[in-house]
């Protein structure tokens, strides 16, 4: 079946030659039948002939899921699980906003990201004239999603879109309490078109994981802690099946004598009470910069009344061991603990943090917050680097020297005068360094994530000597050509270009 045919049904609301148009059924019946290879066979059969679609009209399938999905934020935020700690609003800005966000930027600027490259004639080595390249984007196939529990619409939910653009088919393997999010998501993309056999979403369990791991994927997205990360990429290893890892952070907030304590205090404050602080990119490690004591006695005071304020989470038992593990370890190295762990855990302030200490390396998902004092920029670039994890950092004060300081910074992202918010941008990738990760989600490289690079190149003319074998005669004639292409002065590639004539006149006389 050709792209057209395939793809005549898609202004209905389906697209035709898949099986399983679109239907009221609920994400609790069974999509499939038959056996798994019977299932791998149909979804790949499926795939194929959405990758054979126009990107138009896969474009279209999307456009009608996110105006159906603006109707349902109310829903998605009511599906949210109990354990994390957010308002339905903070589900609406925090999750289904961006989401929706990154939708329309999909409809808007896909149709250039994937656009055929061809290569034209500036640049081709003159030795191979009559040669035509092109790189194109084309589909992986199947793509898995393994979602993170923290945010369980946004991240995975923005993956899927951009795979399923793409061309591909998709199996989304929520995180812990995610799957009443994703079966919204997906019936919403049913209901706007979507054959059921691209996307399916798969239970939550780690077993669930596995196992579609053993079924195969052409590229699997992981959103997640660095030690479950590094047990799935040697699980990857096996197969050689490429991925892209978010993980974990432990992100700094460096505060310039030039910045604004009351705006630091705020932006922390809110990276303690969003989500719980169960965010890969909340502040963890304050690097305060050639500051006074009063300075920062200032600093400590403002956060210590500002935090009060902020109210508890009940953390994971793991958590918790970590937590109370990373502040015994600290305050034995001299540090100060602000707070202790209780059942319904307040923001913890830990001072006079160094960064060789194990709390300022680790990842922990609890409201945990050290303030550590560096002399000057060459102490915080060292301290950066003495961390595992280089996800985000947020830099605070004047712009130029703020500028300046996030350009010498290994970090994913930098954020200058802010946490966390602008990378809510649609446009922007978003991914880390070490620890944190590699490859990149969301923006125009995030959909080029969920391409392979498929280069057609074709050759013009009835010329067939670049065939023939080369002998002792066709070594002047390259080292001539040679000369002539890269020697570094004027009248070396004079001599280049005269060997290049002799030699071929040598081999025509042959």
């Amino acid at each position: 079946m050709d792209a057209e045919s395939a793809c005549k049904g898609a202004d209905r609301g389906r697209v035709s030659g898949m099986t399983q148009p679109v239907t009221d059924k609920t994400m609790d019946e069974p999509t499939w039948s038959g056996t798994v290879s019977g299932r791998v066979r149909t979804s790949e059969l499926a795939q194929r002939t959405w990758a054979a679609c126009s990107l138009t009209e896969r474009l279209e399938v999307l456009r009608r899921a996110r105006q159906r999905m603006a109707g349902m934020a109310a829903a998605f935020a009511a599906a949210i699980p109990d354990e994390l700690v957010r308002t339905p609003a903070d589900t609406m800005v925090a999750e289904v906003l961006p989401m929706l966000a990154a939708g329309r930027f999909l409809e808007r600027e896909a149709a250039k990201i994937l656009a055929v490259r061809r290569l034209g004639r500036r640049g081709l080595p003159f030795w191979l004239a009559g040669v035509d390249s092109e790189v194109r984007r084309v589909a992986l196939g199947k793509v898995l999603v393994i979602g993170p529990a923290n945010y369980p619409l946004l991240l995975p939910g923005v993956q899927v879109w951009q795979a399923l653009v793409a061309g591909n088919a998709v199996v989304w393997k929520p995180g812990r309490g995610g799957r009443a999010v994703a079966a919204l998501f997906a019936q919403a993309m049913y209901e706007a078109g979507l054959p059921h056999d691209l996307l399916r979403v798969a239970e939550e369990s780690v077993e669930a994981g596995r196992a579609e791991i053993a079924l195969g994927a052409d590229k699997v997205l992981f959103t997640g802690s660095s030690t479950t990360g590094k047990a799935l990429l040697r699980e990857l290893a096996d197969t050689a099946t490429p991925s892209v890892m978010e993980l974990s952070g432990c992100d700094a907030v460096v505060v310039l004598p030039s910045a604004d304590l009351e705006r630091v205090v705020r932006a922390l404050v809110f990276g303690m009470r969003l989500n719980g602080s169960a965010t890969c990119m909340a502040p963890r490690r304050v690097m305060l910069v050639g500051a006074s004591a009063g300075r920062k006695r200032t600093l400590l005071r403002k956060l210590e009344t500002e935090l009060a304020g902020v109210g508890g989470v009940r953390l994971a038992e793991a958590a918790r061991e970590q937590v109370e593990a990373l502040l015994d370890g600290a305050r034995e190295m001299g540090a100060q603990v602000m707070g202790e762990v209780v059942a319904e855990q307040r923001p913890i302030l830990v001072t006079d943090v160094r960064p060789e200490m194990a709390i300022a390396q680790a990842d922990v998902f609890a409201p945990l917050l050290m303030v550590m004092a560096v002399a000057d920029e060459a102490e915080v670039l060292a301290a950066q680097e003495e961390c595992p994890y280089a996800l985000t950092v947020a830099v605070f004060g004047e712009e130029r020297a703020a500028r300046a300081l996030a350009e010498k910074i290994t970090a994913g992202t930098v954020v200058v005068n802010d946490v966390m918010v602008p990378t809510a941008d649609p446009r922007v990738p978003f991914g880390g360094r070490r620890g944190s990760g590699f490859g990149v989600t969301r923006g125009a490289e995030g959909l080029l994530e969920m391409t392979a690079v498929k280069v057609i190149a074709v050759r013009r003319g009835k010329s067939t000597r670049h065939y023939e074998a080369t002998g002792k005669a066709h070594e002047g004639l390259f080292a001539g050509l040679i000369a002539m292409s890269h020697a570094g002065t004027w009248r070396a590639r004079w001599q280049g270009l005269k060997q290049v004539v002799a030699a071929s006149k040598g081999l025509k006389d042959r």
